[in-house]
């Protein structure tokens, strides 16, 4: 399983909210290009970053920080937040992003999904975030009636290459992951779930490693690594560093219909 440190973006700095709160938000460090290379030197495969502005304005607004982490490290970097363009994904993969990731777009405008995986195979991911099992949009500020299983099963068929999964009531929480939906999410699709949200020590990635068969490849972290409650070093001798696998390329998604 693929241990993925995240970087969240707030304002040019590296922050963590609680739950998705804008207004519970802690700066743990001014210079995320700084934290950026520490996780590469501790042996991270990739990295997570969100620009929570971007996720709240609907448009890339810490670019030019994304870009210089991008430039600084030598590991695969996927980004979301605000992501609801084509034009927008297009800027960040012309930075070196290697995965773009879709949350709003995805409930709001599936067309455009569609358009990105066909331009983009292989690098558009899709972030589902839900609440009570029903997906939030536009930086979590606003919840819709969609089921998030049944966003993923659509995501598939237009093409996405994984599905990040966040519990928001679990997100900067430290208290663990929800298994029981990102195992229902797993079961629901063929494609890669990678979990995010509520991972407090190594026993909760453990816990995780009961769903790589159905398809949970990899695990997103970010408070806990920033409080130590995590070491990323043990985290990946305990159960990476994995890779997550890209889509097949034969993989026929008329059989999904």
């Amino acid at each position: 399983m693929e241990v993925i440190p995240a970087i969240d973006l707030l304002e040019g700095r590296c922050v963590r909210l609680y739950q998705g709160d804008y207004e519970q938000s802690q700066v743990f460090n001014e210079n995320p290009i700084e934290v950026a290379q520490q996780w590469e030197a501790q042996g991270a495969t990739r990295l997570h970053v969100v620009d929570l502005d971007g996720a709240k304005a609907g448009k890339v607004i810490n670019l030019e920080a994304i870009a210089a982490i991008v430039e600084a490290i030598s590991i695969p970097v996927e980004v979301g937040g605000g992501l609801r363009s084509q034009d927008s994904v297009q800027q960040l993969l012309n930075l070196g992003v290697r995965w773009a990731i879709l949350g709003t777009v995805a409930v709001e405008q599936p067309q455009l999904v569609q358009e990105l995986c066909q331009r983009f195979p292989r690098q558009i991911m899709i972030g589902i975030d839900a609440r009570n099992g029903k997906v939030a949009t536009r930086g979590w500020l606003e919840t819709s009636e969609v089921l998030a299983t049944q966003l993923a099963v659509q995501m598939q068929k237009l093409g996405a290459a994984a599905v990040i999964y966040t519990d928001i009531h679990r997100d900067g929480t430290l208290s663990g992951p929800n298994l029981d939906a990102l195992r229902e999410m797993a079961e629901a699709i063929n494609i890669p779930v990678i979990a995010s949200g509520g991972m407090s020590s190594v026993t909760d990635l453990l816990s995780l490693l009961a769903l790589e068969p159905q398809g949970v490849t990899g695990a997103i972290i970010g408070r806990a690594l920033y409080t130590s409650d995590i070491d990323l070093a043990e985290a990946l001798k305990a159960v990476g560093p994995g890779r997550i696998q890209d889509i097949p390329p034969d993989l026929d998604f008329s059989s999904f219909a």
